[in-house]
């Protein structure tokens, strides 16, 4: 299922839906809220299949797998029994509101658990591994066979400890020759160029004012990792992420850090409740009628609602987990705990407590231990309301030296997801070079409730930015963008086309609608090209998908889209439970109602939507899309609606492929991902790892010498195009802040903190990536550079006649 491992999540926003701390959670009775929730999906779902034997077994398949998807800690014997006693069954249970099923399975679960992190324990300290068998172990579980009973447990589990054991000393054997050799580089750059050396030694060191307070262009932020996603799941028994360790504590041998992991496991299960549980259970459920059928925690419906609308109210920290302390990781910029000014990035939250008392001798709540989720919930609370908390000072080596800080919440902008743009100068061909935009649009993002937020409205204040500085084109970049608003989606494709059918739509009862964007004449009439990946879905296909139907926009990307054609509503639990019943913790429902459909009568569903030019990437061989996911629903067709298109004339796809075509086979970037493709479609099949040492560092060896070969290679061709291109692409970036500001703003100039709104920790090195950059010719990913190369064919292509590009043509276009 969809939901992936949020259970295990060690990053969180302090972050609220405008709501008082909830209350006490064993006040809602979840037989109940399982019995709603199983009637509100015979009664909703698109399907409208009835909960019955059949979902019954799928649901405990579902539930099974969810527990233990890599099947390493029921044995089958558990399993058979599992099946004998609920398979076909849960139905009758659950519309009785008994909910001991799930927690009988839980718990054995629980109990296997424990007894395995009790063999690893024993093993770890009894075994010794050689690292010198030719023994192999999957990479890929799921559709292994459980272990027949504990013997077998014991002989898969002595294997995966010493995977894991042999994946620790390659990690540590690997940081060593890193160190080694970046100590070369700096005794070799020292002395090419002592002061230089110098200055970098002096400076590499903020003071710990600088680091609360100054911003950094090094400064990194934990990618989609602001709010406890929803969407992102909760699978029970996934990695368990490694915690940083300061620089003057001892280096842990491979076996402490694999049994800490383990321990670390057990920890996090001790933290799940009753509603946990259910919650997981539930959330199988839902997935069984089909994927993107979601029950949603009130938690998780409180996050979505921030995401759709980029705002919270919080005191605007991003929390951390280490060493079972909540720590601050980043400060929203212009937040409520950056006006105050008090907390600082690194401190360590002990306590927390609620409303502002004379000298802070409220009550107080310990955290320590406390599970992110809950310690997020507790900070918590309305607009203008008072939150304590008492906080070991970062940099601090007395764990008893505590302060007091008192935060007025208030309400926080996550601006990380907002829509942004680039104008961008292209060098000089025969003499012209051309104005371009650039649009990154990462989620169709709405306040649906009260219409105060809205990607279209921010995407238009940037296209007439872009439009009053004359481009020529535009390139709407959908990368990542797994979709949100349905309304969005149809008010964004107005932008481009004039009024007229955007999307259809069919329902339980086959009744088709569809629906027009209102736009009696298109905002850009101008050459548009839309970039997608593998990740965009949902509303972005439909948006592509219209504007590649009327032949408005040259599609650009991965194979085909993610195939996501289906329509969700979300219906709150308690609006279905009696009046009189406790319904603080009831959540949502996110169920399909409708398959979408595109103008010209074809789904998205399954299929997704296939570019007009396709780019190879590494994610052709993986197992992401529609397709991958269990319980998706069919493709299929319904009748076309009546439309006009865009142009006169198609637009010249055949010439631009034929210029990609020939472009692509000059640019060794696209060949080393052809190439690596054919590679990991191999160990995809394979499915196997080795456990001999000599054989895995082997591999290692063989791949850390393929990236400095291409590394080398990178850099000659960079060097060989400065001394032959005057100049490069001239970058600017617009953002909701700077958009109607005269001046524009170099894209060097333009920080992560700019573009995200978040202060955090200096980045190690260069961990935000941007001296991966300038390996790529022009310092432009390739995707990027070559939509823009498209971009171009179609602005040339559509004043003149085609011109097909040669050879030497696109070595030049590539910098190679």
């Amino acid at each position: 299922m969809r939901k992936a491992s949020s259970l295990f999540s060690t990053v969180a926003l302090l972050t609220v839906w405008a709501t008082a701390p909830s209350p006490a959670r064993a006040e809602t009775n979840f037989g109940q809220v399982a019995m709603h929730v199983a009637y509100m999906l015979q009664n909703h779902h698109l399907s409208h299949q009835e909960f019955d034997e059949t979902v019954s077994k799928k649901l405990l398949e579902a539930y099974l797998n969810f527990l233990d998807y890599s099947h390493i800690y029921f044995t089958q014997d558990d399993v058979d029994k599992f099946r004998s006693d609920y398979s076909g069954t849960l139905d009758k249970h659950i519309h009785t509101r008994n909910i001991s099923p799930a927690l009988d399975i839980y718990y054995r679960y629980e109990e296997r658990v424990k007894e395995r992190v009790a063999f690893a324990k024993k093993t770890l300290e009894t075994k010794k591994f050689t690292f010198d068998s030719s023994r192999v172990i999957d990479v890929k579980r799921e559709k292994a066979p459980w272990p027949k009973d504990v013997a077998a447990a014991d002989a898969l589990w002595t294997d995966l400890i010493e995977g894991d054991l042999l994946a620790e000393r390659l990690t540590d054997r690997a940081r060593e020759e890193a160190k080694k050799r970046k100590a070369e580089e700096k005794e070799k750059s020292a002395k090419a160029d002592p002061k230089s050396a110098d200055g970098n030694k002096t400076a590499a060191t903020p003071t710990k004012a600088e680091d609360a307070s100054a911003p950094s262009k090094a400064q990194k932020v934990e990618d989609k990792a602001a709010v406890t996603d929803a969407k992102s799941g909760k699978k029970p028994g996934a990695p368990v992420v490694a915690k940083a360790k300061a620089k003057d504590e001892p280096e842990e041998s491979p076996e402490q850090r694999v049994l800490k992991r383990y321990e670390r496991l057990l920890e996090q299960l001790a933290e799940n409740e009753q509603e946990d549980i259910v919650n997981y259970f539930l959330s199988c459920l839902a997935g069984s009628y089909d994927p993107h059928t979601e029950y949603m925690s009130q938690q998780e419906t409180d996050n979505f609602k921030i995401t759709m609308q980029h705002s919270l109210v919080g005191i605007g920290a991003l929390l951390s987990s280490k060493d079972n302390v909540a720590e601050i990781q980043g400060i929203v910029v212009g937040g409520p705990a950056d006006k105050q000014g008090e907390l600082k990035i690194g401190d360590r939250i002990l306590a927390v407590g609620q409303g502002d008392t004379s000298g802070g001798t409220g009550d107080w709540v310990d955290i320590k231990y406390m599970k992110l989720q809950k310690i997020v919930e507790m900070i918590r609370g309305k607009d203008g309301s008072v939150v304590r908390l008492r906080v070991n000072p970062a940099g601090s080596e007395d764990p008893s030296e505590t302060h007091i800080i008192s935060i007025v919440r208030g309400e926080v902008e996550l601006k990380e997801k907002l829509a942004n743009a680039e104008l961008i100068q292209t060098p000089a061909v025969d003499g012209k070079s051309s104005k371009l935009g650039w649009i990154n649009l990462s989620a169709f993002y709405a306040d649906m409730e009260e219409g105060t937020v809205s990607c279209t409205a921010d995407v238009q204040r940037l296209l007439k930015r872009l439009m009053a500085e004359k481009i020529e084109g535009l390139v709407v970049d959908l990368r990542g963008n797994g979709g949100g608003s349905l309304e969005e989606a149809i008010k964004l494709t107005g932008l481009f086309v004039p009024k007229g059918p955007v999307v259809q739509a069919k329902d339980w009862r086959d009744a088709i609608t569809w629906r027009d964007c209102e736009n009696e004449r298109a905002v850009y009439e101008g050459p548009l090209v839309v970039l997608t990946d593998k990740a965009s879905a949902s509303a972005s296909e439909i948006f592509a998908a219209a504007l590649q139907d009327y032949r408005r926009a040259v599609i650009i990307g991965e194979k085909s889209t993610f195939g996501k054609g289906t329509v969700q509503t979300i219906l709150p639990v308690e609006r279905y439970m009696p009046f009189f019943s406790d319904k603080s913790r009831a959540g949502a429902l996110k169920v399909t109602i409708q398959k979408f459909y595109r103008i010209a009568g074809g789904s998205t569903q399954l299929k997704g939507v296939i570019p007009d030019v396709q780019l190879p990437s590494l994610r052709d061989v993986m197992e992401i899309g529609e397709d991958s996911l269990p319980n998706a629903l069919p493709y299929d067709t319904i009748p076309p609606r009546t439309f006009t298109y865009a142009t006169k004339t198609p637009l010249p796809l055949n010439e631009i492929r034929s210029r990609v075509e020939t472009r692509i086979a000059a640019n060794p970037e696209f060949q080393y991902t052809l190439e690596d493709t054919t590679r990991l479609k191999e160990r995809i099949d394979r499915n196997t790892i080795s456990l001999n040492e000599k054989d895995r560092q082997k591999e290692i060896d063989e791949n850390r010498a393929r990236g400095e070969t291409r590394k080398a290679e990178r850099k000659t061709r960079v060097e060989e195009l400065a001394k032959t291109e005057k100049a490069g692409f001239d970058q600017f970036r617009l953002t909701l802040d700077n958009v109607d500001k005269p001046d524009l703003l170099k894209e060097s100039a333009f920080t992560k903190e700019q573009a995200t709104g978040m202060r955090v920790a200096e980045a190690e090195d260069d961990e935000d990536g941007t001296a991966d950059l300038k390996l790529f010719p022009y310092g432009m990913e390739p995707a990027k550079l070559e939509t823009l190369h498209v971009l171009r064919d179609l602005i040339q292509l559509s004043s003149r006649p085609a011109q097909t590009a040669n050879t030497s043509d696109a070595r030049k276009a590539n910098g190679s």
